[in-house]
């Protein structure tokens, strides 16, 4: 399955939900230097969807904001869509 997100560097915490157009939005504390905003995003992504970081890819957008993530096909179940489903509400 793959997600359009939206990543937010330089936030005062990290958080996902919410939408930016049809993105997700993935706000975190890392600056975007190096890549480090990115892994981050990986990451909370990963966190928030229950998963382990290895489960959760960048596919397109490493030196953009507006980034796909790949989260593992094995593991795409109706459970994980609704905490989808519910992070883009907010």
């Amino acid at each position: 399955m793959r997600v359009a997100v939206r990543v937010r560097p330089g936030a005062s915490r990290t958080r996902v939900g919410g939408l930016h157009g049809d993105r997700l939005v993935v706000a975190v504390q890392a600056r975007a230097v190096d890549g480090a905003a990115t892994e981050a995003a990986l990451a909370a992504v990963a966190d928030a969807l229950g998963l382990r970081r290895r489960h959760v890819s960048l596919v397109a957008g490493a030196t953009s904001r507006d980034k796909v993530v790949e989260v593992d096909a094995g593991l795409v179940d109706a459970a994980l869509a609704a905490r989808l489903e519910a992070l883009r509400e907010g």
